[in-house]
């Protein structure tokens, strides 16, 4: 069994993949690609996806008003009416004619936040040949390749594993003390996967578990027995993964008790109207709220994965009395709300500027309804942002329902085009990064989304300040290259340590004039395991991991 299907069974039995006090829980490598990029931009920007789980029913959401009768002859029987006190909204009396849309009458937070320009509309988002597989459809969402592809790591992952794939060693510490993300959800998706299979994401299943795990410091997790074998192995080092991340819970802690949310902003917990009983709760709000004090308190993760379920509507998505109620229209009326009160309560503390809010699906849904009031697996869908950030208006046009791709809506919009825009353009990513995540081929077709974009096409050149830089190759085998700059002439001493603190190396220590140095290190009497080298220049020091395969 390989490792990715080890950690899913694993996953599966405890219903999470790893286990803090009954608790999901997983660490987060802190420095990599994208905290460089990040450091380069010099911003503090955060970007929170929302996932659609299920399929969202695009149409509902945002209903064509130019061709509003091809729309209502395909689906009478769920159709959003253009007539009475619940008539669609009309979003842009300012769009041109033929691409005028109106949103569900239960979105008027997100009419609010668009009138506001801190909201985006992109119409009709997808891929080739989508996949109308949940389970692979977000796969690929998650993992940032084509239909065909099986890539066994996500986007996110792949950024965080190239500088310090000997994590979870020496973190947190001083310059990252929090997780790089965070997941408020049932399970650590493939977003978070690294390309050896062992997740890269703090995962909490739900806004209970993450007021347990605040509540648990100091508790230390049991330490159990491991069978002698190969998968004994693998569960002692997801056990490690555990204990790591008690490091981790008390700075969650530290923030949450420092932060707040404003009390001039309340979070909606129900809908209001009628439909199915599981769905009258609102189960996203108090993720939101969870962030907003999280942000308030300080904390330095950048992105931030919150999840709602339900949009797999077979049948009745509607209330057969009503379509403008009932289960599809409370799931939205939840996003609309939640997010316009996550905003708000931002803009109170005055940090919207810096949080961007993005929505998901694996895939839409038919253009056509089926005889039990509901949709179909279909394929293209909108995906709408949120944030002060935004230039705010509505991107592409209304779907053709009169050119379908076998009863599908087609896809203006590549999915990766949404993502480097967003990469690129709000967090900074270098386009050297863009590539080795593999959008590359996106940089040339992102959207004009961003009102002040961090657009950086490299790292910057270097600012004249002493440096350590990361060694090369990363994990070692026989040896390694290992560089830093000097801003003046100093003493230097360069040391190798064990992960446990013994010196087993000097490198360095001798006077230095200004400039660039670079040394080669054999590391082939080294035991495997990580090692840590560190640097004293005058008043510089720093420290970066090294493996040692």
């Amino acid at each position: 069994m390989d490792r990715r299907k080890f950690i899913k069974r694993l996953g599966a039995a405890s219903a999470g993949p790893i286990l803090l006090n009954g608790i999901p829980f997983n660490a987060l490598a802190a420095n990599s690609p994208l905290m460089k990029m990040l450091a380069a931009s010099d911003s503090d920007r955060v970007l929170v996806f929302l996932q659609l789980h299920g399929g969202n029913d695009g149409l509902n959401t945002i209903i064509p008003i130019a061709n509003y009768n091809d729309y209502y002859a395909i689906r009478a029987n769920i159709a959003i009416p253009n007539y009475g006190s619940r008539k669609y909204l009309p979003l842009d009396d300012s769009l041109p004619e033929n691409d005028k849309l109106g949103l569900h009458p239960s979105m008027t937070g997100v009419k609010e936040l668009y009138d506001q320009h801190r909201a985006a509309v992109v119409q009709a988002v997808g891929y080739d040949n989508m996949n109308l597989s949940h389970f692979r459809g977000r796969d690929i969402w998650f993992m940032g390749g084509d239909y065909d592809e099986r890539i066994p790591s996500g986007w996110m992952g792949r950024f965080l594993d190239q500088e310090y794939p000997g994590y979870p060693d020496g973190y947190p510490n001083a310059d990252m003390p929090d997780p790089l993300g965070l997941e408020l959800g049932d399970e650590v998706t493939l977003a978070f996967q690294r390309e050896n299979s062992i997740p890269a994401g703090i995962s909490l299943s739900n806004p209970d578990a993450f007021y347990n795990l605040i509540n648990s410091v100091g508790v230390e997790p049991p330490s159990p027995s491991f069978p002698d074998s190969y998968y004994g192995d693998e569960l002692e080092y997801l056990m490690n993964f555990e204990i790591k991340t008690n490091d981790y819970a008390g700075r969650l802690k530290q923030v949450y008790d420092a932060g707040h949310n404003s009390p001039n902003v309340t979070y909606p917990e129900v809908y209001p109207l009628n439909a199915p009983t599981p769905y009258i709760q609102n189960h996203l709000s108090e993720q939101f709220k969870i962030i907003a004090r999280l942000l308030s308190g300080g904390i330095k993760t950048r992105i931030f994965l919150t999840r709602i379920t339900g949009f797999d509507t077979h049948a009745d998505q509607v209330e057969t009395f009503d379509t403008t109620q009932g289960r599809h229209a409370a799931l939205l009326y939840h996003i609309s709300e939640s997010v316009k009160a996550f905003h708000n309560d931002l803009k109170d503390q005055g940090i919207d500027d810096k949080v961007l809010t993005m929505t998901f699906s694996e895939f839409g849904r038919r253009a056509a309804s089926n005889g039990s009031y509901g949709t179909d697996h279909g394929k293209a869908a909108p995906i709408l942002l949120f944030g002060s950030g935004l230039k705010g208006g509505v991107y592409g046009t209304n779907p053709d329902l009169n050119n379908l791709d076998g009863g599908n809506i087609r896809h203006e919009f590549d999915y990766r085009q949404v993502y480097t825009t967003v990469l690129s353009d709000w967090l900074g990513s270098p386009n050297s990064a863009i590539g080795d995540t593999g959008f590359g081929d996106y940089l040339d077709k992102k959207l004009d989304l961003i009102a002040n974009p961090l657009a950086v096409y490299d790292v910057p050149e270097y600012n004249g300040k002493s440096k350590l830089n990361s060694c090369f190759p990363n994990p070692a085998t026989d040896y390694t290259k290992i560089g830093y700059y000097l801003s003046n002439d100093t003493p230097v001493i360069l040391r190798l340590y064990t992960s446990s603190g013994k010196m087993v190396k000097e490198l360095v220590n001798q006077n230095q004039t200004k400039g660039e140095y670079q040394i080669d290190v054999n590391v082939f009497d080294l035991q495997s395991g990580n090692y840590i080298y560190k640097i004293q220049a005058g008043e510089f020091t720093a420290a970066k991991i090294m493996f040692v395969d």
